[in-house]
């Protein structure tokens, strides 16, 4: 019932949330209103599209795919609304750079294929379906259909709207601020790039060692990476790609020169996401690996504010 019980919070904190935050900055206007229906028709095309091909083919990992690529599309059509304003510009090939690097990732683990609704699926869908809380089959229907198609899909466009004030702002001018969010979007993209690329070395380094036939040793014994950025945090791919979302949002707050206004929801509600989803993954990991637990005791979750990395005492 906990996996259930997160799953209907975070709903819930998907309506009040944006309902909440509407009220603050300025509504949009007639013009943003007409970017959001464009935005709204794709958005209900997508969900229907994920819950029917992820119920066919039993493979939940339709939203995964989109995760990196739709971002991109509905910061380019909001783009093109401002007629390709300097501000909309910058920030569309921000979520594109973003975007294209980690659909490359996903892709090295053998995601897309040229049957588009096959790939490798998210090994947590698989744990997630055989928990007895989704027994019979017509509960993870409806977790389908509510949470991994329905509130993961409205999270994606939610968290890509400061580009929505941005376009109800056009005349505001490009400045130094637009350039300090640019940064350090950048260096969250990077620092997100680096994560992955260390632990995707880790993990063929592991599976090599295993086909060969060899004696783990280190971290490949201990069977989950403590070296490099992961020496900091638990998830530093987690922690940037939170920072990559509020940065894009101070664009609006760049734009709309209020540091609060109703496009923060969807950074939040990101914030929030990974909270449970960094909670279930490492249910699965402290269940796998007997180490894990002095792990989590030791390095932060997130943020790598912790102080120096204190080395276990375990070989």
């Amino acid at each position: 019932m906990k996996i259930i019980t997160t799953a209907i919070l975070l709903v819930i904190t998907l309506l009040a949330v944006p309902i909440f935050s509407y009220f603050f900055g300025t509504a949009p206007g007639p013009a943003e209103w007409t970017a959001i229906k464009t935005l709204m028709i794709m958005l209900i095309i997508v969900i229907a599209y994920c819950f029917i091909v992820g119920e066919l083919t039993k493979n939940n990992s339709q939203v995964d795919k989109l995760w990196s690529i739709l971002p991109i599309i509905y910061t380019w059509i909001v783009a093109g609304y401002s007629d390709f304003s300097p501000r909309l510009v910058l920030m569309s090939l921000l979520v594109t750079l973003w975007g294209v690097r980690l659909t490359a990732n996903f892709a090295m683990k053998g995601a897309y294929q040229w049957r588009f609704w096959a790939g490798e699926e998210d090994y947590r869908w698989l744990v997630l379906r055989q928990k007895p809380e989704f027994s019979p089959p017509w509960k993870w229907t409806l977790f389908n259909l509510f949470f991994i198609s329905g509130y993961q899909q409205v999270l994606i466009l939610l968290f890509t709207l400061p580009s929505i004030v941005a376009l109800q702002n056009t005349a505001a001018p490009i400045g130094i601020f637009d350039y300090a969010a640019a940064g350090l979007m950048l260096f969250f993209i990077g620092y997100e790039t680096l994560a992955d690329i260390q632990q995707w070395n880790f993990q063929s380094r592991k599976s090599a060692m295993i086909k060969a036939g060899k004696e783990l040793s280190g971290d490949e014994k201990k069977g989950f990476l403590e070296k490099g950025l992961w020496a900091w945090s638990r998830h530093p791919n987690y922690f940037a790609e939170q920072a990559i979302w509020i940065c894009f949002y101070l664009f609006s707050v760049a734009a709309g020169g209020q540091w609060f206004n109703w496009s923060i929801a969807g950074s939040l509600l990101l914030v929030v996401l990974f909270q449970g989803s960094s909670n279930f993954s490492e249910e699965i990991s402290a269940a796998k690996y007997p180490d894990y637990t002095d792990y989590q005791k030791r390095i932060p979750r997130f943020l790598p504010f912790g102080g120096f990395p204190k080395v276990s005492g375990k070989a």
